[in-house]
């Protein structure tokens, strides 16, 4: 039998969030007591086929990151790495310290911390079968394309359409590969990391996901977030040490 695959999570933490509003970014916002970013790193950490999990900051976050949470993020195990200016440059800006060990690499948004091991266990799954795969659910509502005016220009099908999601998960010389062809101009409409995959010529799986896996990007969708988390059943996951809750 193969040995387990190795992946290395990388989680892009380095936006604006200029949605969310507010001081405080929504990385650092807290649901129920401890921040998002946490929350959406406890997911990967504790996983046997996770070899490194890498969190990218914005420049302007990195000392605040290191100087409140650098020893819980060591004592995690997590790499802290600067990003840049746009999700596609926080993200090479992680690839240039994947582990060697690693085979495939996930990238997981910072703002989505209610996927479940389920969620992950299928895509990460599916990526080996595949070499590229990500988590997307299907458009359920009616879309409209709608005017600068906010007249509506038109009601599209919605057969076939599906919102992505992450994780989204490639092997890792194929993610490399794509990143390393991407020109500078070419990364300003770069919005995930399988639009780079998928222009690279390499075809994309989609593992069918549901709204529940929701990427947090106002003050109500923390609550929403909050809601979801506390209604999921509670796994009997090893607790943080009372060490590590006094910490936060």
């Amino acid at each position: 039998s193969n040995p387990m695959p190795k992946y290395c999570v990388i989680i892009p933490a380095a936006g604006k969030a200029e949605r969310f509003g507010g001081a405080e970014k929504k990385t650092f916002a807290k649901i129920d007591g401890r921040p998002v970013f946490l929350r959406t790193l406890e997911h990967f950490i504790r996983r046997p086929d996770v070899c490194q999990t890498i969190l990218a900051v914005a420049p302007e976050d990195l000392a605040a990151m290191k100087t409140t949470y650098g020893a819980n993020l060591g004592f995690m195990g997590v790499k802290l790495v600067e990003g840049g200016a746009r999700r596609c440059d926080t993200v090479a800006a992680a690839l240039k310290v994947v582990s060697e060990q690693a085979e495939f690499i996930a990238v997981h948004d910072v703002a989505r911390p209610c996927v479940t091991s389920d969620m992950i266990d299928a895509v990460f799954a599916e990526a080996v079968k595949t070499g590229a795969a990500i988590l997307a659910a299907p458009i359920v509502g009616t879309v409209k394309r709608v005017a600068a005016s906010m007249v509506i220009e038109e009601t599209p099908s919605r057969a076939g359409l599906y919102e992505a999601q992450t994780p989204q998960v490639f092997r890792k010389d194929l993610l490399l590969n794509a990143y390393g062809s991407l020109s500078e101009r070419a990364g300003d409409e770069i919005t995930d990391d399988a639009q780079l995959v998928e222009r690279s010529g390499h075809p994309v799986s989609v593992v069918v996901s549901d709204a529940t896996n929701l990427k947090i990007t106002t003050k109500g969708d923390l609550t929403l977030a909050n809601a979801i988390l506390k209604a999921r059943p509670v796994r009997a996951a090893p607790r943080l040490g009372a060490f590590e809750e006094a910490q936060w």
